[in-house]
């Protein structure tokens, strides 16, 4: 199997290879929101995430035609509104759609990129009105 990442020449890219590599170094990934108004993902970054995730889910049309068309049908998952943010940032589902759908899978106050950080660090994702970073974890008291 290494033999294929052997005789590629440098210029081209291969994310399968490129996954091999962080995990060698003990990097991981997660997904936070660059810019005011907090994570979310777009209408279709969500169903692609349900989809690769094997979730069931049903859509249907919001109170009025008007916030259907605008905002797409309501997804629900086993009968309950589905919440995107409650999906891990490290998830690599999550990662794999952001990565594929690029500025497709912003929500509609987000701008969604991933950060890398060492494996073996305890992160938190911190924000200021929704704008999002990834910090270490650290005791704190009060």
């Amino acid at each position: 199997m290494t033999s294929q990442y052997i005789d590629q020449k440098e210029e081209e890219t291969n994310p399968e290879h490129d996954r091999l590599i962080e995990h060698l170094r003990g990097l991981r990934r997660i997904v936070v929101n660059t810019q005011h108004g907090g994570f979310g993902l777009s209408h279709e970054g969500q169903i692609e995430y349900l989809e690769r995730s094997n979730i069931a889910y049903t859509l249907e049309d919001r109170e009025s035609r008007d916030a259907t068309l605008r905002l797409g049908q309501c997804i629900k998952v086993n009968g309950n509104h589905w919440a995107d943010y409650n999906v891990a940032r490290d998830n690599p589902v999550l990662i794999s759609v952001v990565e594929d759908l690029k500025d497709r899978a912003n929500g509609t106050h987000a701008n969604l990129r991933i950060v890398q950080v060492p494996a073996d660090v305890r992160w938190v994702i911190e924000e200021y009105d929704g704008k999002e970073w990834v910090a270490e974890q650290h005791r704190t008291w009060d």
